[in-house]
């Protein structure tokens, strides 16, 4: 309890009660669009990422599953695994020489050879699969919950977990993941907008609003063919983002709009 001496007090108390609700804020983020690239439309985008020159993708729905390499400028996919019909493709990350895969349902992962993407092995989880990133220690993992899993990315076992919130209220739908200059980038499935996760502590800590990138009224199954796809060149600083079935793949710089 703060107990008030006289009108003094109350200006200050409601002077500080405004800044800290000021200071709690979440901000927005709006984007410029640097630069266009073609994306595959026959791609159902489910896990997307950035190495060596190349994007990496997994692309969803069953027998339709695969995992590529695509070249950014002409998007050109240059190698391709075939996932087995019976599995629904979700995220993808590596980690060393590996890629690693997860499925929607099955409650299987798969893990790859990086250069040839021939199968090495798989694992198991309990739950839904859907998105994959990782710093230099470890694994995060959604599963359309509030909740990042974090794995060991050798045994690729559950070590702990983050609840990811935004004002207090827990934010579901978290699907593509990206590590960003150490927050975690999460697009929230069926919305526009992508969160920017502390790790530390599970809090949102901004918001992209990446409305009007992408009429997807134009696509053929607009109720699907949803943004979901983050991608990070930490050596050049470049951001790209995309979605299911687009027919480009935007490269974009941030661009501070308010605080609510």
């Amino acid at each position: 309890m703060i107990r008030s001496s006289g009108p003094t007090s109350i200006l200050a108390l409601a002077l500080l009660l405004g800044s800290s609700a000021a200071h709690a804020a979440i901000p927005v983020y709006g984007y410029k669009v640097v630069h266009v690239y073609p994306h595959d439309t026959g791609a159902y985008t489910e896990g997307l990422f950035y190495k060596d020159g190349y994007l990496y993708e997994s692309t969803g729905e069953t027998g339709e599953s695969t995992v590529r390499k695509v070249e950014l400028r002409s998007g050109e996919v240059v190698q391709r695994y075939n996932v087995p019909p019976q599995y629904f493709g979700e995220g993808i990350v590596d980690w060393k020489d590996h890629l690693v895969q997860l499925t929607w349902q099955s409650q299987i992962g798969f893990v790859y050879d990086l250069t040839s993407f021939k199968l090495q092995h798989t694992f198991t989880y309990p739950g839904e699969g859907w998105a994959l990133t990782r710093d230099n220690q470890h694994l995060y993992m959604s599963d359309g919950s509030s909740v990042l899993r974090i794995l060991d990315p050798e045994s690729l076992t559950a070590t702990g977990s983050i609840m990811v919130t935004a004002d207090g209220v827990p934010v579901t739908r978290l699907n593509e993941l990206e590590w960003v200059k150490g927050e975690i980038y999460a697009n929230v499935w069926m919305t526009s907008r992508i969160a920017r996760i502390d790790p530390a502590t599970g809090h949102v800590v901004g918001w992209i609003d990446l409305s009007g990138l992408l009429d997807v009224n134009k696509l053929p199954d607009p109720s699907n063919d949803v943004l979901n796809g983050i991608a990070y060149d930490a050596r050049h600083d470049r951001l790209f983002v995309t979605g299911k079935r687009w027919p480009k793949l935007f490269e974009i710089k941030l661009v501070k709009q308010h605080t609510p």
